[in-house]
């Protein structure tokens, strides 16, 4: 079972004029600095990311379910998920012709990993022992790459990152390094080596609880270089069904531990929406095996007091002295599978009529929340895929420039700021972040509308307009006329403050796109 993130969305406006200005900037860049060989690496690779898949990077803090997702927005276990040194280096999972995975070092060196398949949950295991690298003498690695044949990774570039909260302050680093892009404002040769890396199109940040080091790493996230971070930040509440120890009402819990999470962000804007998952049950869910079915099913059968007491912890449902129709052998592996939480869910789902493998993987599916990510991952980021990037080379592009102080700087750097500063999709990305924050004193249907007209339920035209998907021409027309004279209406009220003034307006100057987009 594979998925992906849709990166092309019907009615999209603006975005092939986004990418094209960027593309000429870049190549302006590229041209000016004709010399320099140093220079034109960092735009070839800045041009690159123009072409490349949408990059999204998971963080947080340790063991907080990170490889885990990964495998489950993937479907496949392509993501070590034990503690070992390939979980303390960032790793970049490309779509591949074939399953491959390279060292890099900072130097440019690379060497090929050998890969090991292990069982349970652990998936794959990179070795990073003995590494051949394509050098005089051995090298520290500085980052993965896996290339991986997977429809999923065609549409987006996943990047797993180290733990935020690392005992070794290196480790955590590295995931900083990626996220939240160096300011060279006014530095030289130096300031530019720290941007040789690229970072991410957006962030999926996974919470198991929300302390001062999320918050403080948040922040930095969202304001970056003088704001040159990811635009689009999504919270996610990870490995919900150990909420309530794995009881069957386990993501009820972890969703009302989500709105609080997302009520305290809310007053910091750090994140557009906050999602519980189970993880581990979505990737089992992806991943069912006839035999754990036939098992699942044999175990319904049980009555519910006894398996109850059998499931009162992981060892004890394992345990040979515990009369069970399944093997114990089997019920470890379950349990490393699907955990506490998904062995109930799974019973009672049988319980309650489903009869066939594939149903109950929909099911398990479903009730993870990986399918409400997998939405909103699609709504914030796949539908405004070209904005990111367009935004991510934008930005590296004017560090570059800060970098190289000089003429060429001072001829582009004010054409660069320019566009970062006026393309309207920013504006809307970042206005849909700060919306959660301002507490606009606008009536709820009214910010409602404000929220849908600025592409918070899509980009599509007849979703920013409220409207049917097979709403004739017409309509759309007259309907995005009424839009652009209600929100200038409502920006120019006598009585309207200065930052509703301001998100009206940009609602006026959206529903306007819509009608020069409009054929006529």
């Amino acid at each position: 079972m594979t998925h992906r993130f849709d990166t092309a969305a019907p009615g999209d406006r603006t975005t092939p004029r986004i990418l094209a200005e960027a593309h000429e900037l870049v190549g302006a860049a590229v041209r000016a600095f004709g010399r320099d060989e140093y220079a034109r690496t960092l735009l070839a690779e800045c041009e690159y990311r123009l072409r490349e898949p949408l990059r999204v990077a998971l963080a947080g803090s340790i063991k907080a379910g990170k490889s885990t997702l990964l495998n489950a927005l993937v479907g496949e276990a392509v993501a070590p998920t034990d503690a070992t040194e390939c979980t303390r280096v960032v790793t970049w999972y490309r779509d591949g012709a074939t399953p491959t995975v390279t060292a890099h070092a900072a130097d440019g060196s690379r060497a090929n990993v050998i890969v090991r398949r292990g069982g349970g949950t652990n998936g794959l295991t990179f070795d990073l022992n003995g590494l051949n690298w394509n050098a005089h003498s051995p090298r520290e690695v500085d980052h993965l790459e896996v290339g991986w044949p997977s429809a999923a990774l065609s549409q987006t570039t996943i990047i797993d990152t180290p733990g935020t909260s690392s005992l070794s302050r290196e480790v955590s680093l590295r995931t900083a390094r990626l996220l939240t892009p160096t300011d060279t404002e006014g530095d030289s040769r130096a300031g530019a080596a720290s941007i040789a890396v690229p970072g991410a199109d957006a962030v999926v940040y996974l919470l198991r609880r929300l302390d001062a080091a999320d918050v403080r790493f948040l922040e930095q996230i969202g304001a970056g270089a003088g704001g040159a971070g990811p635009l689009g930040v999504i919270g996610v509440v990870s490995r919900a069904d150990e909420i309530g120890s794995g009881r069957i009402d386990a993501l009820h819990s972890a969703r009302d531990i989500a709105t609080r999470f997302a009520g305290e962000l809310e007053r910091t804007g750090l994140c557009q929406a906050v999602i519980p998952v189970a993880g581990l049950l979505a990737f089992a869910a992806s991943t069912l095996r006839q035999p754990e079915f036939a098992a699942f099913e044999a175990l319904s059968t049980v009555p519910a007091e006894d398996l109850g007491i059998a499931l009162l912890s992981a060892d004890r449902f394992a345990r040979a002295d515990i009369a069970l129709p399944v093997a114990p052998e089997l019920r470890a592996q379950l349990v490393d599978r699907f955990g506490l939480f998904g062995i109930r869910m799974a019973t009672m789902l049988i319980r309650l009529g489903v009869r066939d493998s594939s149903s109950l993987a929909a099911e398990l599916a479903a009730r993870s929340g990986i399918e409400e990510l997998r939405s909103v991952l699609e709504l914030q980021f796949g539908q405004r895929a070209d904005e990111l990037k367009a935004h991510s080379a934008l930005s590296t592009l004017d560090r570059i420039l800060a970098a190289y102080p000089g003429a060429v700087a001072d001829r582009l750097r004010p054409r660069v700021r320019a566009r970062l500063a006026d393309v309207h999709g920013f504006a809307e990305l970042r206005l849909l972040g700060r919306l959660r924050t301002d507490e606009l004193p606008l009536p709820p249907p009214v910010l409602a509308d404000l929220h849908r007209v600025l592409g918070g339920a899509g980009v599509a035209a007849h979703l920013r307009l409220g409207l049917p998907a097979d709403a004739d021409l017409e309509s759309l027309r007259a309907t995005a006329f009424a839009a652009v004279r209600t929100w200038r209406a409502r920006a120019a009220h006598p009585l309207a403050d200065q930052a509703t003034a301001t998100a009206c307006r940009a609602a006026a100057r959206s529903a306007e796109g819509i009608l020069a987009e409009l054929p006529r």
